[in-house]
C-alpha cells in the first residue's frame, strides 16, 4: 500500500485522495475484478464511502464496472499514465550517460524532452559547469513551436496530427525570431525532416540557441528529443554544423539502445 514519506515533519494526507489511491492500488495488486464488498472490507471503508469513491474513479476514467458481474476493475487511463511514466523512466535511464558525455565533450547543457499536447516537457537535464548556462526546471513546459527539441518532435507528427494540433494551439511569439505562422512552421518542419535535426536560434529566449534531434523507440515512434543548449555567443553559426552532427549521432545511439532499428 501507500508508503508515506518519512521526514522530520510528517504531513497528513488528504483522506479522500488517500482512500481513492488505495482503491487503485488494491485493484492493481489483485489484478482481477473486485466486488464493492471486497474493496470495502479489505480497505476498512464504509460501503457508501467505497461506492462514492468508485463512482468518481469511473467518471474520470480510472475505473470501470463490469455490466454483468457488477465488479470493479482498473480503467484504461491507468494504462495510459503508466505507459507514459515507463517511457519517461526508460528514456531517462538510457539517455543519461549520453547527456553526461555531451556535457563532458562540449561543456554545455544537454537535455531530454517529450511532447505533450503541443508542449515540450523537460524530463531530464545535465547542466554545464559554466557560470552562464541554459537551465530549465524538470517537468516544465514550453510551447514546442519555438524550441529545437519541440520542433524536432513536431516534425515527426503526421500531417493530420500536425493540422489538428495547429487548429487548437496558438503560436505564441516569444522573441522577434519566433515562428508564429502555421505555414512558416510547416516549412520549417519540412526542413527538419530532411536534415534530421532542429534549431532554436533565439526563438524561445534571446541570447539562447539550441540544437536537437528526435529519439525513436522500439516501435519506431518518436518518443523524445535530445538537445544541447548554450548562450548564442558560444554557439556560433560555424559551430552549429558540428553540434548538429553530434546531436544526430547521439539521438541515433539512444534510439538504438531503446530498440529502434533504422531502415537502410
Amino acid at each position: 500500500m501507500i508508503d508515506m514519506v518519512k521526514n522530520h515533519v510528517r504531513e497528513k494526507p488528504v483522506q479522500s485522495v488517500e482512500r481513492t489511491l488505495r482503491i487503485l492500488e488494491l485493484m492493481a495488486e489483485r489484478g482481477q475484478p473486485l466486488s464493492l464488498s471486497d474493496i470495502s472490507n479489505h480497505l476498512n471503508l464504509k460501503i457508501s464511502t467505497a461506492h462514492r469513491l468508485l463512482k468518481t474513479l469511473i467518471i474520470c476514467g480510472f475505473a470501470q464496472q463490469d455490466p454483468y458481474s457488477g465488479k470493479y476493475l482498473l480503467g484504461i487511463k491507468n494504462f495510459n499514465i503508466g505507459n507514459t511514466a515507463l517511457y519517461s523512466l526508460d528514456i531517462r535511464s538510457v539517455a543519461r550517460p549520453f547527456l553526461n558525455q555531451l556535457v563532458a565533450n562540449y561543456h554545455e547543457t544537454a537535455s531530454i524532452g517529450i511532447l505533450d499536447q503541443g508542449d515540450l516537457i523537460y524530463i531530464d537535464q545535465v547542466e554545464s559547469e559554466k557560470m552562464v548556462k541554459m537551465l530549465a526546471r524538470l517537468g516544465s513546459r514550453l510551447p514546442a513551436h519555438s524550441h529545437a527539441m519541440g520542433k524536432a518532435l513536431l516534425a515527426a507528427l503526421s500531417d493530420a496530427e500536425l493540422d489538428t494540433l495547429l487548429k487548437n494551439k496558438k503560436l505564441v511569439k516569444f522573441t522577434e525570431n519566433t515562428i508564429t505562422s502555421p505555414e512558416q512552421l510547416k516549412k520549417e518542419l519540412h526542413i527538419i525532416r530532411r536534415q534530421s535535426y532542429a534549431l532554436d536560434l533565439e526563438e524561445t529566449e534571446m541570447g539562447i540557441r539550441c540544437v536537437a534531434a528526435t529519439i525513436y523507440n522500439h516501435l519506431g515512434n518518436a518518443t523524445a528529443a535530445v538537445g544541447i543548449s548554450a548562450p548564442s555567443s558560444r554557439i556560433s553559426a560555424s559551430h552549429l554544423g558540428e553540434l548538429a552532427a553530434v546531436i544526430k549521432q547521439t539521438a541515433r545511439e539512444i534510439s538504438a539502445r531503446l530498440g529502434f532499428k533504422a531502415a537502410h
